[in-house]
């Protein structure tokens, strides 16, 4: 096998946890040239992989078709001999489909998946990590059934955050793309105040974080101590800075992830979603809180913009220390 594509264009958690199968891919066959097609945005995450040849980008959201027909050619230009879409939904199937690959695999709920050489299950009821969801598809080769992800900071990324690393601290991700998913600000407050304690806190997250970091700080009362990062590091900075805290607290989103490939301690907080799904950590030291036995929990994969039931016990009956 000597070109091979991997696909996965949703969120940047996604990616990570996509990153396995290069490490496996290298490893079972060490001369390929493995390419890797993320959304706009996510790119940032497979820098200075060694693993990883050539990152091509979807722009989803200017020129979302004309994207899509430069790509097809660009790949059967580039006439691949596997293609591994890792993503379920539309856009990407009909890229691998129309991609001229010899082998085409990928997940039987891509409405395109008809298409492919081989089709596999894709199940959030099996209990399986999506890491050895997405390593399944490679297993014929020799793949491992579980690995954890792995992303590479440069040496300028952990210079970038040496400065914050003078003494004991914590990190922590507010915020999430879904609100359901997201512990509630009062909870983060607390922890804010009991951690601030013990060493600096850093809040992480984008520049749309902001001012949800801002609030939690000033509703702490404990601006000495906690220092609001959201939107001054990149990712790759973030994961370097996550590397060497105490602990980081994470919501299901991506955080989680990218502590889970820096083998990071971390607590992750499931609200509206579980574990069960397959997007716990992998952190040798990681723990889950949540709030089980709820009725009506989970209440779906993505979460929602607010509680269906307008309770949100989920979130605010965990017990977060």
């Amino acid at each position: 096998m000597q070109k091979i594509l991997i696909i996965q264009t949703a969120f940047l958690g996604d990616v990570i946890l996509a990153t396995p199968v290069i490490s496996e891919l290298k490893r079972l066959f060490p001369n390929s040239k493995i390419d890797f097609l993320v959304r706009k945005g996510n790119e940032g995450l497979l820098a200075n992989n060694p693993n990883c040849d050539n990152i091509y980008i979807f722009d989803k959201k200017n020129g979302k078709y004309k994207n899509i027909l430069n790509l097809i050619k660009s790949f059967r230009n580039e006439k691949y001999e596997l293609i591994i879409n890792l993503h379920r939904f539309g856009s990407s199937g009909i890229i691998t489909a129309l991609s001229g690959a010899k082998l085409k695999y990928g997940f039987k709920k891509n409405p395109f998946s008809f298409l492919y050489n081989k089709k596999f299950e894709h199940s959030l009821e099996m209990s399986q990590h999506e890491v050895e969801r997405n390593l399944s598809i490679i297993a014929e080769f020799g793949a491992v059934s579980i690995k954890r992800p792995e992303i590479f900071p440069s040496i300028e990324n952990f210079e970038k955050v040496k400065q914050y690393k003078s003494t004991t601290y914590f990190c922590m991700a507010p915020a999430s793309v879904w609100f359901t998913k997201q512990l509630p600000k009062e909870k983060w407050i607390e922890l804010v105040k009991h951690y601030s304690k013990s060493g600096t806190v850093f809040m992480l997250g984008g520049k749309e974080d902001f001012n949800l970091c801002q609030n939690i700080l000033e509703n702490s009362n404990e601006f000495g101590k906690c220092i609001n990062l959201a939107g001054e590091l990149n990712l790759l900075e973030s994961a370097a800075l996550i590397k060497d805290a105490k602990r980081t607290f994470v919501n299901d989103s991506g955080p989680l992830h990218l502590s889970s490939s820096m083998n990071a301690p971390v607590t992750a907080f499931f609200c509206s979603t579980t574990p069960s799904f397959g997007f716990g950590p992998l952190s040798d030291d990681s723990e889950i809180l949540e709030v089980k036995d709820l009725e009506c929990k989970p209440c779906g994969l993505h979460g929602h913009k607010a509680c269906p039931k307008g309770h949100f016990k989920c979130g605010y009956e965990i017990n977060t220390h």
